[in-house]
């Protein structure tokens, strides 16, 4: 650790070091933030359930309307009124040029508007339509629904647009495998798995719905070429071996008898079955949920069959009606939402939001998985705990809601003592410990899922086939690990920290994987290692914070762009939003200048632009499913994000002022015991 701690480090100068220690002997204040932090703490408490919980809406892109109308329009009901209401929701969303983003602000995508094209079409929309004409035109600069991405293909296959000889195969053998290999199932991301099953069944039986050609899209096809693009990697390599594969794979599905391939469906149908128990839906989100349908259907459930039923029922819940629109959620995220608000809520240190915070994390409590799931093929001899994402997904516990739900835990009066938070907290942190990479790292639901070799099969350009390690939430380990007071020399933590300072940039901040982006990394991997002890003033870190402000914009604030992901020339640039500022002020703070002008500014943008009712407007994706292909707003950050930093700086002034420390103060003491 200490070999790599000034990796990507330059010097810092003097004049730098001068201008910091001045603002300290003269410390700045941001203006109104007392009532600022009043105002939101309101508005969230107002908006916490009854049973002690929040969930704030998830919000996706157009693919996932799109998909649900072709859903409909496979099993015939593309004219129910809820295909009607999602395509008025397109068509508010469309670009001006005619295509579709999948964010705000982001260029037209094809695999987007080649599916918001046919669902208008199959809806009822003409192809003068001038929406579609626009977008049709757009489309085909784009090089045609030909350039669509795997899983779009399997939507054209499955109304007759294309066949599936254009479409990879999945074969559901893939459940055979056995695990050890890491070819296998269990070497997917966990994700993947649950979209692969149900996929691979379709694959095998490919259904078709014929509709009539006015309604298709051949008119979106250059040359009326249906082809994949043509591979490009050179003649020996693992993509040109996939293809091999994939077209063995074909020529046995064409004149090898059935029978060969029922144990591999048999399995398929029996790993599906069994995911289905204790959960919202397979996987518990969109994808896998869509085709979940469409497997069952292939299997020959009756539409009124009890899994068929309950597929319907957890896609439903998806659904947002507004006015006359329809949107969809590609999952729900209360355990999320829950624990960073309980978190929030507590730093802003009122002690008559306690019932608040109790009764939020009581609800976390019964939200711990106490049963096996995917991840013990990789840690079979590890006690079953964890947390998940959304209300039930029994079989999905991930790293990142365990340790964030752990750190809103120990808000608790009771975290102290031998009950049941100190016993969850053990339970949860030993998980934790088990679940930690051989690089140092920790990754988001599995252990070690990152063989390359897999990105190279014809349908992994989702861009999320493995589960590597991550800043962010090794950072987050990291932090709750310094919370329950581990330090640096720790050996899990310590070679956390060896994982980080290798995965640092040369500007000085970290990727962030899951938020968008250098913003978000940067600041969770400050906050981490300052948990843990390690001196802020480390060239690598100063460097950190000096990026951060760096890329301070003139009115105080912080954005990034999801275009960050294609073109890291674009890192720490973008609008500016409540939820990048507040974690650009959460960082600077974590590194020691909570007094710095940075940090001020950041503070006052963040009351400047907060509205009467004490939230803020970002229609900005701040938060990221797959990198470079999904991004996610998440409509709660805007509101316990900004409370956090702006409740940490209500402490540091404290701090400076030499006031006594109030209620969470006490309860989390500066050197608390680690956790035997």
């Amino acid at each position: 650790m200490i070999a790599n701690r000034e990796e990507g480090a330059s010097p810092v100068s003097a004049d730098h070091h001068i201008t910091r220690l001045s603002s300290r002997r003269n410390p700045l204040r941001a203006d109104g933030y007392e009532a600022a932090l009043d105002r939101t703490r309101g508005w969230l408490l107002a908006r916490q359930q009854t049973d002690g919980h929040w969930v704030g809406e998830l919000e996706g892109d157009t693919i996932l309307e799109s998909e649900y109308v072709l859903l409909h329009a496979f099993l015939g009901r593309e004219h129910d009124d809820v295909c009607k209401r999602c395509a008025r929701y397109m068509l508010e969303r469309q670009l001006p040029e005619g295509g579709w983003a999948i964010y705000p602000g982001g260029p037209a995508e094809i695999s987007a508007s080649v599916k918001a094209y046919f669902a208008l079409k199959l809806v009822g929309y003409s192809v003068d339509d001038p929406a579609l004409v626009k977008a049709r035109k757009v489309i085909l600069d784009l090089g045609g629904a030909a350039a669509c991405n795997s899983f779009t293909r399997f939507y054209l296959a499955l109304l007759g647009q294309i066949t599936y000889d254009d479409c990879p195969t999945v074969p559901p053998e893939l459940v055979l495998i056995p695990s050890r290999l890491n070819f296998s199932l269990s070497a997917m991301s966990a994700w993947t798995r649950s979209i692969v099953v149900p996929l691979s069944i379709m694959s095998h039986y490919k259904p078709v719905r014929r509709i009539e050609p006015k309604r298709g899209i051949d008119d979106l096809f250059l040359n009326d070429s249906r082809r994949r693009p043509r591979c490009n990697e050179p003649l020996f390599s693992w993509a040109r071996f996939f293809l091999a594969a994939d077209r063995g794979l074909k020529w046995a599905d064409r004149w090898l008898p059935v029978s060969w391939r029922r144990p591999g469906l048999t399995a398929a149908h029996r790993w599906m079955l069994e995911h289905f128990e204790d959960s919202d839906g397979l996987g518990a989100i969109f994808p896998p949920m869509i085709y979940t349908i469409v497997a069952l259907k292939c299997l020959g459930y009756d539409s009124d069959s009890t899994s068929m039923e309950w597929a319907w029922r957890h896609l439903a819940d998806l659904e947002i009606r507004e006015g006359d629109t329809t949107r969809l959620q590609p999952c729900v995220s209360p355990v999320w939402d829950t624990a960073i608000a309980t978190i929030a809520l507590s730093d802003a240190d009122e002690p008559a939001d306690e019932s608040a915070v109790e009764r939020a994390v009581v609800w976390l409590l019964g939200k711990e998985l106490r049963r096996g799931g995917d991840w013990q093929v990789r840690r079979p001899n590890v006690e079953p705990t964890g947390w998940h994402f959304q209300y039930a997904n029994g079989y999905y516990p991930d790293i990142d809601d365990t340790a964030m739900v752990l750190m809103a835990l120990l808000r608790s009066p009771e975290a102290g003592g031998g009950n049941q938070v100190a016993e969850a907290l053990k339970r949860g942190v030993d998980w934790l410990l088990a679940m930690q990479n051989r690089d140092g790292g920790w990754a988001a639901f599995d252990v070690d899922i990152d063989n390359e070799v897999l990105t190279k099969v014809p349908f992994a350009d989702h861009n999320a086939m493995l589960d590597p390690s991550c800043a962010d939430i090794t950072a987050r380990v990291i932090e709750l690990l310094g919370t329950l007071g581990h330090k640096a020399s720790h050996p899990a933590v310590a070679r956390g920290l060896e994982y980080l300072w290798k995965s640092q940039e040369p500007e000085g901040c970290w990727y962030g994987r899951w938020g968008v982006n250098y913003v978000y990394g940067t600041w969770q991997v400050l906050q981490g290692l300052k948990t843990v002890g390690v001196p802020m003033d480390l060239p690598a870190l100063v460097k950190a914070a000096d990026w951060l402000e760096s890329v301070q914009q003139p009115c105080g604030g912080w954005g990034e762009t999801c275009r960050s992901y294609d073109d890291p020339a674009l890192k720490g640039t973008g609008e500016p939003t409540a939820s990048q500022t507040a974690w650009a002020v959460l960082g600077l703070i974590a590194a020691g200048r909570a007094s710095s002008e940075a940090v001020v500014r950041g503070v006052q943008y963040l009351v400047d632009s907060q509205s009467d009712d004490g939230s803020w407007d970002e229609p900005e994706y701040t938060g990221t499913g797959f990198p470079k292909v999904f991004y996610l707003k998440y409509h709660l950050y805007r509101i316990y994000f900004p409370l956090m930093a702006i409740s940490r700086y209500s402490q540091a002034v404290a701090r400076t002022r030499g006031l006594a420390p109030g209620a969470l103060a006490s309860r989390i003491p500066a050197e608390p015991k680690p956790l035997d």
